[in-house]
């Protein structure tokens, strides 16, 4: 089997980093993310670009929203230097996408699909430690003493964007931007859908599962 090219979508909450890092431990591949790849070329020289800043860093030490060119090169970067990956948290919106067609062949889009309470739940119970930064999720990963940190002791807090209304609007804005992209994939046939309620285990071998018949 040859190194596999995974997108993998889904919205805030629905196990993308989870899955993917097994996926990429699995089948021996890089687990390229947005997040990632940007920390990994903050300096790189974009003056070539007709952008505000030469560099990804100054964006982000701006407190402003990277653009999408600059992401786009950042990602075909990662992508250049990985043999097979597991591609999460990109693309974003419809033309991310079809840049991305434009510079890697995918050989299966995966989207988890999750019900949008399930998704209020996930992201509404998750705690995070105030002092290490340790996470945690008041039902499916508590703490042993409720509200205090297992690794420090320091105090467990819920995050200002893990509250209802700020997690409802999160949600809002991905299927808003997002949707259109599974729409794409499932227009062009690439796309499969996975039922992400169940266990972390279950889902993994759905994914995998899926995965490998893409590529065999």
């Amino acid at each position: 089997m040859s190194d596999p090219h995974v997108l993998l979508l889904g919205a805030p909450g629905a196990g993308k980093g989870t899955q993917s890092k097994r996926l990429a431990e699995t089948f021996d591949i890089e687990h390229v993310t947005t997040g990632d790849a940007l920390r990994a070329n903050k300096d790189m020289d974009i003056s070539h670009m007709d952008t505000e800043y030469d560099t990804p860093r100054a964006y982000m030490e701006a407190g402003e929203l990277v653009p999408d060119e600059v992401v786009n090169e950042i990602v075909k970067t990662a992508l250049s230097e990985a043999d097979g990956y597991v591609l999460d948290g990109y693309p974003r919106n419809l033309d991310q996408a079809e840049y991305l067609s434009e510079i890697t062949d995918l050989d299966v889009v995966v989207f988890l699909d999750v019900s949008e309470e399930e998704l209020v739940d996930r992201l509404t119970g998750r705690r995070v430690c105030d002092e290490c930064g340790a996470n945690y999720h008041v039902e499916f990963s508590p703490p042993e003493e409720e509200g205090v940190c297992d690794e420090c002791g320091g105090d467990l807090i819920q995050r200002d964007d893990d509250t209802e209304d700020t997690v409802r609007e999160r949600l809002r804005v991905y299927e808003e931007n997002t949707e259109p992209v599974v729409e794409h994939y499932r227009d062009e046939g690439t796309l499969v859908e996975v039922d992400g309620e169940g266990t972390p285990d279950d889902v993994f071998e759905a994914i995998r599962g899926e995965v490998e018949a893409a590529t065999e």
